[in-house]
């Protein structure tokens, strides 16, 4: 599975919540970092998709536009979905990720900060 099929598989499974795939796409020690912060184990990822999806039932990916690379993948794409107030989720989203022997190891995600602060929210209650 070249990276690209990667890239599109993984961000299919945590669309569904599918931690099976997840663990079968990456590697056990991946860490994923949003915006620069701190580094997330797969473990939080896993627990921070399923607040999202709690919070944003309908949460899905738009517009992916992905472009292997020598060490992984590119993806655009925009994060949506039906926010508690009814308000619509459009959050655009950069991810970079490096994939090592068919697997993903690496993860650095890059959002419009002013665009998540609906999501923010959603999570916060």
């Amino acid at each position: 599975m070249d990276s690209a099929a990667i890239a599109q598989a993984l961000f299919a499974a945590l669309e569904q919540g599918d931690e099976e795939t997840v663990h079968r796409l990456c590697t056990s020690d991946m860490s994923v970092t949003q915006n620069q912060g701190p580094a997330m184990t797969m473990a939080a990822l896993l627990q921070y998709t399923h607040s999202v999806i709690r919070a944003i039932p309908d949460f899905h990916y738009e517009q992916a536009q992905c472009s292997a690379t020598d060490t992984g993948f590119v993806e655009e794409h925009v994060v949506c979905g039906t926010l508690p107030d009814g308000s619509t989720l459009h959050l655009p989203v950069c991810v970079v990720a490096d994939v090592i022997n068919g697997k993903v190891s690496r993860v650095r995600e890059y959002a419009d900060s002013f665009a998540a602060r609906g999501l923010l929210r959603a999570l916060a209650q």
